[in-house]
């Protein structure tokens, strides 16, 4: 031990989460150097991939006695689980940022941004923020995240032509149908590529089912790999056409280009393939903005993937056509993005000319607020973004200014009583309205409804007229 205090990170989510933590870790050690760096996370998932971890020491939920006896500079709590909440409680610590549990059940989240993510809850449609920086942004400050490289991914030899599927999701919502993939299978092999199939154990009969209505050759790997394997396995495909999952952040780690199939309840400028040089495609609905839990009869969103398409798009990528060549494709019912960097942060840029719509507008505008609200850059950049939407969509701006004498009243009533005028305020806001408000209840319920609470809200809705003004 180096005689500085370790810092311990609590990760208990899933793969996909912990490889998003992989950046803070790689930003923790550079921020403070020398002090040991813990984090407690499923074995399951840590130890098949430490040997592309950064170096930190792992410990599953087995060992927490063992980290009961360390003094700590920092704890960060990435975990929604309660027993990772107490054991943040119950640790020693500088500073704690996360949720922090107490034994009433009293629960606490400590950090502007950490408070900003868990408003995030059915209220995300015009958040720009990705996770693995949401992570980070209460310690480490934008310009050591603006001023880490990630290597573009490779682009193997045209002679290479395989192309790995990864056929699974956590939700089915997120997944294309075996039918998809088996007509996928077929029109990449009419244009030169061979299909390995990827799954964990969960996908093996859904690997079968696909092989069989294919009745095309490709290489099934459902349910046959560890994670150590796939990621070698992964070092000879040309391209990962995958869903939204942890192997998807997997593949983006070490270095393989994927296209992401952004379907169902996912935002993919939060959980998108974090480095830059990856692809996204997305369906044009609105209702595929912003979604967290599909309410219509069926999957619409999932219609546009046609599988033609998806190899027209695939082949393309792997005779290494780049950004400027793709924009210029006819996906009808599709938006291709490809990921990258802005303000020094995850940035998903439209590869189409089509002029920003309302949602993008107004989504530059509360990136620009809250970035300018919790330090990360200056009041100029929200302005700027206000002046944009109200230029280009009056009508929005004019909705969101009319809100604002609500806000007002309820927060100086709160200020004045304790209490809220309206205890529906956040639901019945426009929803325009709702990033301002949906945090705002978070910071409430966060500071037991206190005067200091208020205050900070109050804060806040001064700082957004400030921004709003001409």
């Amino acid at each position: 031990m180096s005689g500085k205090k370790p810092i311990l990170i609590l990760q208990m989510q899933r793969m996909g989460d912990l490889i998003l933590s992989y950046p803070l870790m790689l930003w923790l050690a550079r921020r403070y150097p020398g002090h040991p760096l813990f984090v407690a996370a499923e074995e399951s998932f840590y130890k098949p991939l430490m040997n592309i971890s950064p170096a930190v020491t792992y410990f599953p939920w087995t060992g927490t006695h063992v980290l009961k006896k360390y003094d700590y500079e920092l704890i960060i709590n990435l975990s929604i689980q309660e027993k990772a909440a107490l054991l943040a409680f119950e640790l020693s610590a500088e500073k704690k940022l996360g949720p922090v549990q107490s034994e009433d059940g009293s629960r606490f989240v400590h950090g502007d941004w950490q408070l900003y993510r868990a408003s995030l809850v059915r209220n995300n449609l015009y958040n720009r923020f990705h996770w693995a920086e949401l992570n980070a942004l209460d310690v480490i400050p934008r310009k050591d995240i603006a001023a880490t490289k990630f290597d573009v991914p490779r682009t193997l030899p045209p002679t290479v032509n395989k192309v790995g599927l990864f056929l699974g999701a956590s939700e089915a919502a997120k997944r294309p149908t075996p039918q998809f993939w088996a007509d996928l299978i077929l029109q990449l092999q009419g244009r030169g590529l061979r299909s390995v199939l990827f799954g964990g154990p969960a996908e093996k009969k859904l690997g079968a089912e696909v092989m069989r209505l294919a009745k095309a050759p490709a290489l099934n790997l459902c349910g046959t790999l560890g994670l150590d394997e796939f990621g070698a396995v992964g070092q000879t495909l040309a391209l990962f056409i995958t869903p939204d999952t942890g192997p998807m952040h997997l593949a983006a780690w070490t270095g393989l280009k994927c296209l992401n199939l952004s379907m169902g309840n996912v935002n993919p400028w939060e959980t998108g393939p974090y480095s830059p040089g990856h692809f996204i495609l997305r369906a044009e609905m609105e209702c595929a903005k912003g979604c967290w839990e599909c309410s219509r009869d069926r999957l619409y969103c999932h219609d546009p993937f046609e599988p033609k398409r998806i190899a027209v798009l695939a082949a393309r990528m792997v005779a290494g056509d780049g950004p400027a060549k793709l924009a210029k494709m006819n996906l009808p019912g599709l938006s291709l993005y490809g990921t990258g960097k802005k303000l020094g942060l995850y940035h998903i840029k439209r590869l189409d000319t089509a002029q920003p719509d309302e949602e993008r507008l107004a989504s530059r505008f509360w990136q620009g607020f809250f970035g300018y609200r919790f330090g990360s850059w200056g009041e100029d950049l929200a302005r700027e973004a206000w002046s944009g939407l109200a230029d280009a969509s009056p009508q929005s701006a004019e909705s969101l200014l009319a809100h604002i004498p609500a806000m007002s009243r309820q927060f100086s009533h709160g200020l004045k009583k304790g209490v809220l005028l309206d205890e529906s305020f956040w639901a019945d806001s426009p929803p325009l309205f709702r990033p301002l408000t949906g945090f705002a209840q978070m910071s409430l319920e966060n500071g037991d409804y206190s005067r200091p609470a208020w205050g900070s809200i109050m804060e806040h809705l001064e700082a957004l007229i400030g921004c709003c003004r001409k």
